[in-house]
């Protein structure tokens, strides 16, 4: 049997290319100041923002403790507490800080969005509770509202 090939047409001249354009030279922009990057990790944010465990626990405890806490021994509890926790803490004691004031403030705006401002038992309640707690009824306060 034979195989009809079809003859291979050779090219005889290879066609041109056209010229390439020549870009202008990009002008490089002045380095801009390269951006902070700022640590991921909970105790590398803790050391960085405050230079230890210690210092932070230091710094938010008295912002924490209720009336009747004794704010050395909360101080002492923190510093055995998480980085991420106390990360955590931190950023509920500057809402309190910027919302409210002051703790006490807090609970009185609670009992106000309650419409229980008056009743002395639930605003002694609310006293127990932890500053997370209470800014999360806060929250749900103004959502009410």
């Amino acid at each position: 049997m034979t195989r009809n090939k079809t003859p291979s047409v050779k090219r005889i001249a290879a066609k041109a290319k056209p010229a390439a354009k020549k870009a202008a030279p990009k002008v490089k922009a002045a380095p801009a100041a390269p951006a902070k990057i700022l640590p991921r990790h909970p105790k590398a944010r803790v050391a960085d923002g405050h230079g230890s465990k210690a210092a932070l626990a230091k710094a938010i405890a008295p912002l924490l403790a209720r009336t009747d806490q004794d704010t050395g021994a909360l101080e002492d509890r923190l510093k055995k507490a998480s980085n991420a926790q106390l990360l955590r803490l931190q950023r509920a004691t500057q809402t309190l800080q910027k919302k409210y004031g002051n703790r006490e403030k807090l609970i009185v705006a609670i009992g106000e969005a309650q419409r229980k401002a008056k009743d002395k038992d639930y605003l002694a309640k609310l006293d127990t509770y932890s500053l997370p707690v209470l800014l999360d009824l806060a929250a749900a306060g103004s959502v009410r509202a």
